[in-house]
């Protein structure tokens, strides 16, 4: 090699070395957030658990509704996202607040609705659900409540996204540790009775409420309304996107192209949420134990997916800032370093999930058969992680530079194709049990590894070599283009 080669070799090392180091800058600390966030959700599954697997079905039977409200939120702060990401990169700063003023209006209007909305339907979901009968009191309003605050935790959606579209991850992070902090300490207070606590030789009184799975669901509001309210107070008063003297009424302009964006990711995430409702749904049927099992894995499962989500926050917002600043050498470098970073990360993840997965559901129930039922589904998932990852990435480089529409046809695909119709045949119509239902999920991912896989190699993933329909250069006054698929 001649030493021409070598330089080029060398400053093609240390530009993959710096694109690393940014990735991860950005990505640790959504990482963390989404730990704690998983560690709370350890905790009170932990704390409902020890009330019985009766009231983890309950809290379990209509938590995806919790997946198909959030998800449909927070595709609407991706098409912030896309603009956001894409005017800081086109250092179009003016462009980027008056975008951040144009998502309070949406949290406002989206808010409301998603609160209106579910609180008159708590008497529904439940039936809706299969949840069983025993049980549906208990459930609806424990649902009514954690609904209650949804304001809130629109602002924490949109307005924490918006933040690390800027590249601030930290200030969602402190913000989420605040929240889950909040929530299990109102949680030991709210969910057990008074009670006589002891730390070696000392005694002491505890007092509680005992509301049982209602103290969880009031903790838990609680918690969400004061994570919305401390977000909103500091991304009003962020140097660099504030909306702080911009006009909050609607401006078109900024809101057709971040619909553009967000409307198919919406698609998206209501038809494969709606799938998990589906989904849910058919595992209540087969009874408490399949149901407790399922919750709980689902649970533990959650924290396993941590690397792919944060760095996929990471992919995201680079991804917009080099297509914004119309950097294609920047855009590819940033995809190889974060496929390679997220394969092995998913490598690691799914081998401790693998390895540890009966340990880890014995920390939620003492009932053996869950314990054995959830470890079975965990290991048969933890080996399609390392594949999993790749549209997971993919998905956020595309979501960064405005190609929504081909992630929405492809999770389409897997949701509603193969893992539900493949549940509905193997649990309604042959009788089978929640391995089959887990092993067509893990059909689903194994679809999209494929789908995603094909997406990459063909280049159709590039905007320079597959330009969004519409898509207009930037220009030299720093005009933002139409964001379109």
């Amino acid at each position: 090699m001649d030493i021409k080669n070598k330089d080029s070799v060398a400053m093609k090392n240390k530009k993959n070395t710096g694109m690393l180091a940014v990735i991860l800058a950005l990505a640790w600390p959504t990482m963390l957030e989404q730990l704690m966030q998983t560690a709370v959700q350890y905790i009170d599954t932990a704390m409902v658990g020890s009330l019985g697997t009766q009231a983890t079905a309950a809290v379990g039977a209509t938590s995806t509704v919790n997946w198909l409200i959030g998800s449909t939120i927070s595709a609407i702060g991706i098409g912030f996202l896309t603009y956001i990401s894409q005017a800081i990169g086109a250092k179009a700063t003016d462009k980027a607040r008056a975008a951040s003023a144009q998502a309070v209006t949406a949290v406002i209007i989206v808010g409301l609705f998603f609160t209106a909305l579910p609180m008159a339907l708590s008497g529904q979901v439940p039936v809706w659900m299969q949840v069983d009968d025993g049980i549906r009191e208990m459930s609806s309003r424990y649902f009514l409540i954690i609904y209650s605050p949804m304001l809130f935790r629109s602002a924490s959606i949109v307005f924490g996204t918006i933040l690390r579209a800027a590249g601030d991850t930290k200030t969602p992070m402190c913000v989420g540790i605040a929240v889950n902090v909040v929530n299990v300490v109102l949680n030991f207070f709210m969910i057990y009775p008074t009670r006589t606590v002891s730390i070696g030789d000392w005694n002491f009184i505890v007092h509680g409420a005992g509301w049982g799975i209602i103290g969880a669901a009031v903790a838990s509001a609680a918690a969400y309304a004061f994570g919305g309210i401390i977000i909103s107070v500091l991304f009003w008063r962020h140097k660099v996107i504030s909306p702080k003297g911009q006009r909050l009424r609607p401006n078109m302009k900024i809101l057709k192209p971040c619909l553009r964006v967000s409307f198919p990711v919406m698609l998206q995430h209501f038809a494969t949420s709606f799938g998990y409702v589906a989904f849910a749904s058919m595992i209540n049927s087969l009874g408490d134990t399949a149901t407790a099992a399922h919750t709980i894995a689902n649970t533990v499962e959650s924290a396993f997916y941590i690397p792919g989500w944060g760095i996929q926050t990471a992919a995201a917002t680079l991804s917009g800032n080099a297509w914004g600043a119309q950097d294609e050498t920047k855009f590819k470098s940033l995809a190889r370093v974060i496929l390679l970073l997220e394969v092995v990360m998913m490598i690691v993840s799914g081998g401790l999930l693998f390895i540890f997965a009966p340990q880890l559901m014995s920390i939620f129930s003492k009932d053996a058969a869950v314990i054995a039922l959830g470890a079975v589904v965990l290991r048969m998932v933890a080996l399609s992680e390392p594949f999993y990852g790749i549209p997971i990435v993919l998905e956020g480089i595309m979501q960064g530079v405005g190609k929504t529409v081909a992630p929405f046809v492809y999770n389409l695909l897997g949701m509603w194709g193969v893992r539900i119709v493949g549940t509905y045949i193997c649990t309604q119509l042959l009788g089978l049990d929640l391995i089959s239902a887990w092993g067509c999920m893990i059909g689903h991912n194994m679809l999209l590894f494929g789908l995603f896989a094909v997406h990459y190699f063909t280049g159709r993933w590039n905007p320079w070599k597959y330009p969004p329909a519409g898509r207009k250069r930037l220009n030299t006054t720093g005009d933002l283009p139409k964001i379109t698929e």
